[in-house]
């Protein structure tokens, strides 16, 4: 790709980016500067704790 093409190239996607205007989640951007705090994997490992209790004890030694 010539010079003259590569600059045009990049001419246009600063262009795109400078008008680029995403969408914002503002729940999510106050609960990440708030210090709310959310792990997702919290309520699967609560799930699968009440099935810990279920193991037998052949199973359990294994570990």
């Amino acid at each position: 790709m010539g010079r003259g093409r590569q600059k045009a190239k990049h001419t246009k996607i600063a262009r795109e980016l400078k008008s680029f205007s995403p969408e914002v989640d503002y729940d999510q951007l106050e609960r990440e500067l708030g210090g709310k705090t959310h792990d997702p994997y919290e309520d699967e490992v609560s799930k699968w704790s009440e099935y810990v209790d279920d193991v037998p004890e052949d199973h359990k030694k294994r570990a």
